[in-house]
């Protein structure tokens, strides 16, 4: 039987449905092609993070897709990190597992096929609840569906692609909520609630409790609903959100194991906010940016604005419903202005960039507000919905006109004048449709809504991308395909020619995520979801990861940090100067260099690992590793031998560097007293990040120009190895900001005599270990009780044991794996599984099961009852 009736709707609707998905897909290649995006166009898709991550996350899932790496660990980034939980973030969308199909040098065609069919996919669920739940004509449905999908929000959160899933959910979701308390039909809200809470918790957080305070609402509405329906709709969601902990109590927990820190409420207003902000953004063409200080974007189109007024002005809606609604707006918008209940809406994590990401929740609000008043729509009703429509004209105009230039300059006078056109030819074609009592003209009217629909959303659909052209830009596929198959050779040349477990380094990278993208282990990240603990060792001992940590950057750092985190292999155009490494193959402009001085993935050591003095920096923790006490660094100051455009003040133990004349580029050289057999580094660094803000240099040595961000990159910047005693220039240019302050600059030595002796003995001790997935196992053989280190990154889904025993594993600085390992031989088996995720699958069980199986009862039930009813008559 419901088969049956889902089919008779889909045959009653189908041409509604499909325009309802086709007219924002259409919409939104129309603007892409007018920015010069389109299927295999040079210029692609990606911008800001979907260039950085999604592209990269997409090509690494692509690659777990095909079995090359685990579904839970990944080995490609950070040295190694919960696969499970970056998914829950990035990756778990509807439509990512598309990827498959694609080799991962055409994933931006990928991701551009995923965004079109998101936006159809958020016009289709608008659709679809508007049909189930508005008495409006199906054009009216299909102009709300469509400027749903291409809201503000939708549009300048293309970037980050995974957030759109939420906004393809949230239809979905109170229409399940209304079918569940009008008709005691839960399926619906229960499976829209379990794909929401899976594909991203983080915005599914913010539909949850938007949706759970319209269920109350509904419940103020019509109070037979508290013991009717209500207990229903709890025990649905709760039945939902413990099926989806099999993502979401795994990602919680790696959150917090990994110190995710909340954010101070430093105020109760928000800062960089303005009395015309939600105004002047629902203006169409209205774009600042999505960087800091912007305003909440919550265009939900012009055609809904006069509805919005009407709304709250018609006798027809009952006071009692306009209040409760009247209080969702207050509370979505105080959210705006409010800074602790906007920190709330963001699980109290303050965005970085893209602000106001629940703006959304205001559009979707407003559209459906609006759509409820067009069902009071008659030719005695037109008056107030045209006052409406002048209103906002004249708030719109006040906006131009008397708000602040400085803040509001991004608004232009022409979005004024389109605003202004459009909202009078919608009340225009709104007269007349309502006078219009002939089909013939009737179907001409729809035709011209829909016209209209379209042209104002390719309007504000290319208005908004173009103001990410100016904010980001797209990259060109040029840049994302620039020697990918010559990488991807060398990569797989380098698996072939070592079988055991190593990493590797790209160094002339466009993204520290590219490790993903060609499908090695590497160093560098740039991830919401990341490793913090091992991070922030990692960046005391030299891989630069700053504040938070969504960064860890392996540039700039010295080849002892090579050896200890087994670094067999550099990517690179030129040769990267550095002790031990040697060049096995050349791929046109890119050569492959292999370390013989990589340390394996464990090396049995004694317990003196675990004091302060060994473990705070590269030099002890080799040293320790080798058991031999050699210095293997000394300092030696540096030399100016020249300077141009550049003052320099020294202040204690800062240097300035400033600006002679405004716009000029710093520049001064260095010479450095490097003896035989050494290798030599010059150490750029600053103790305030604020003083450094933007700051950057360029440094040449032997010809060979590099370049570093003094905040984001390590401080080792390399001169090169000498095995003869030379003096070496070394020429910096400062850019960035007018004024650099750094700690007074020193040369970093190393004996490369002693450290290749020290790695040599370190790897005696090293252990066979073997990696598959989220398996490593191997044989150890140990000469007294002694301690087993290893280069893996410390996570609470770590499990090991030795000859099948499990064994308590030991962190060193919270960060790495370590076990104790008794005298003798060994089998040692390293096991991940993500904290939390056989909890997380009996939860999916048990709570899908107990769902099903109570929706069985009631319906047999149901049966029964209807049957006695029959019985009676």
């Amino acid at each position: 039987m419901m088969k049956k009736k889902r089919w008779s709707w889909l045959k009653e609707n189908r041409l509604f449905f499909f325009l309802s998905i086709v007219i924002p897909l259409i919409i939104m290649a129309i603007a892409y092609y007018s920015i010069g995006v389109y299927w295999g166009s040079d210029k692609t898709i990606l911008a800001s993070d979907s260039y950085s991550q999604i592209a990269n996350f997409y090509a690494g899932f692509n690659d777990m897709l095909h079995g090359k790496q685990s579904i839970f660990y990944s080995w490609y980034g950070s040295l190694g990190l919960n696969y499970w939980a970056l998914m829950a973030y990035y990756l778990n969308g509807i439509f990512t597992f598309i990827v498959y199909f694609f080799d991962n040098s055409m994933i931006p065609d990928a991701v551009y096929l995923i965004i079109l069919l998101k936006f159809g996919a958020m016009g289709g669920s608008f659709g679809v609840m508007s049909q189930q739940l508005f008495r409006i004509p199906k054009w009216a449905m299909l102009g709300f569906s469509t400027f749903y999908a291409i809201s503000g929000f939708a549009l300048i959160a293309t970037p980050m692609v995974m957030w759109l899933d939420a906004l393809i959910y949230l239809p979905l979701v109170i229409l399940g909520i209304h079918r569940l308390l009008e008709q005691g039909k839960a399926k619906l809200l229960f499976f829209s609630y379990l794909l929401l809470f899976i594909s991203n918790f983080y915005m599914a957080f913010m539909v949850g409790v938007f949706s759970f305070l319209y269920a109350v609402g509904l419940v103020i509405l019509k109070p037979e609903y508290l013991k009717k329906g209500f207990p229903l709709y709890l025990f649905t969601s709760l039945c939902a959100g413990g099926a989806s902990m099999v993502t979401i109590l795994p990602t919680i927990l790696d959150l917090i194991n990994n110190g995710e820190g909340l954010t101070g409420v430093t105020s109760f207003f928000t800062p960089d906010t303005g009395a015309w902000d939600l105004i002047v953004k629902s203006m169409v063409g209205v774009y600042d940016t999505t960087g800091y200080e912007s305003a909440p974007f919550i265009y939900f189109g012009l055609f809904a604005l006069p509805f919005l007024f009407f709304y709250f002005r018609t006798a027809e809606i009952a006071l009692k419903r306009k209040l409760v609604s009247g209080g969702m707006f207050l509370l979505l918008i105080a959210s705006v202005y409010i800074y602790p209940l906007n920190l709330f809406w963001h699980g109290f994590h303050a965005p970085n960039m893209f602000l106001f990401r629940f703006s959304f929740l205001i559009t979707f609000f407003a559209l459906f507000v609006s759509a409820r008043a067009m069902e009071h729509l008659t030719v005695q009703t037109m008056e107030q919905v045209i006052n409406g429509g002048i209103l906002w004209v004249a708030l719109f105009s006040a906006a131009v006109f008397f708000s602040n230039k400085k803040r509001y300059d991004f608004v232009s006078r022409t979005s004024l004048i389109l605003t202004i056109i459009f909202i009078g030819m919608y009340l225009g074609l709104l007269f007349f449709y309502t006078r219009e009592n002939r089909k013939p003209r009737k179907k001409l009217f729809v035709f011209l809504f829909l016209a209209l629909f379209s042209v104002e959303g390719v309007v504000q659909a290319n208005s908004l991308l173009q103001g990410i052209v100016k904010d980001w830009g797209y990259a060109s596929r040029s840049l994302y395909e620039e020697g990918f198959s010559d990488i991807r050779t060398l990569v797989t040349a380098a698996e072939e020619d070592n079988t055991e477990f190593q990493r590797m380094e790209l160094f002339d990278f466009s993204s520290r995520n590219q490790s993903f993208k060609y499908g090695y282990s590497g160093i560098q990240m740039f991830s919401s979801i990341r490793n913090r603990r091992s991070s922030q060792y990692l960046n005391q001992l030299g891989f630069r990861s700053r504040g938070s940590n969504l960064t860890i950057s392996y540039k700039h750092n010295t080849v002892v940090m090579d050896a200890l985190f087994g670094v067999a292999h550099n990517i690179t155009k030129h040769e990267p100067l550095k002790y031990g490494f040697s060049l096995k193959q050349t791929e046109n402009a890119y050569q492959l260099y292999e370390n013989e001085y990589s340390l394996p993935l464990g090396i049995l050591t004694d317990d003196n690992i675990f004091s302060d003095e060994v473990s705070q920096s590269q030099e002890a923790l080799l040293q320790q590793l080798s058991g031999e006490d050699e210095t293997l660094f000394y300092l030696t100051e540096p030399k100016i031998v020249d300077a141009d455009q550049i003052t320099i003040i020294e202040e204690d133990q800062n240097v300035i560097y400033s600006e002679k004349a405004v716009g000029e580029t710093r520049r001064i050289t260095y010479s450095v007293d490097v003896p035989a057999n050494s290798q030599a580094y010059l150490m750029l660094y600053g103790d305030s990040q604020y003083l450094m803000k933007g700051a950057k240099v360029r440094f040449t040595i032997d010809g060979v120009q590099r370049s570093g961000d003094l905040i984001k990159d390590g401080q080792y910047y390399n001169l090169g190895y000498y095995s003869e005693a030379k003096t070496v220039e070394v020429e910096l240019e400062f850019f960035g900001n007018s004024q650099t302050t750094l700690r007074k600059p020193m040369a970093l030595i190393l004996d490369t005599e002693a450290f290749s002796y020290a790695v040599e003995k370190a790897k005696e001790n090293g252990a066979d270990l073997t990696v598959d997935g989220r398996v490593v196992e191997g044989t150890v053989l140990a000469e007294k009780d002694q301690v087993l280190f290893t280069s893996i990154p410390y996570d609470n889904g770590w499990e090991v044991y030795v000859d099948g025993e499990k064994q308590k594993i030991n962190a060193l600085q919270d960060s790495f794996l370590t076990v104790a390992i008794p005298e003798g031989e060994h089998k040692v088996k390293f096991v991940y599984l993500p904290q939390g995720i056989k909890a997380g699958f009996s939860l999916f069980v048990g709570c899908t099961v107990l769902f099903l199986g109570y929706e069985g009862l009631r319906k047999r039930k149901a049966r029964q009852e209807e049957k006695r009813k029959q019985e009676q008559q």
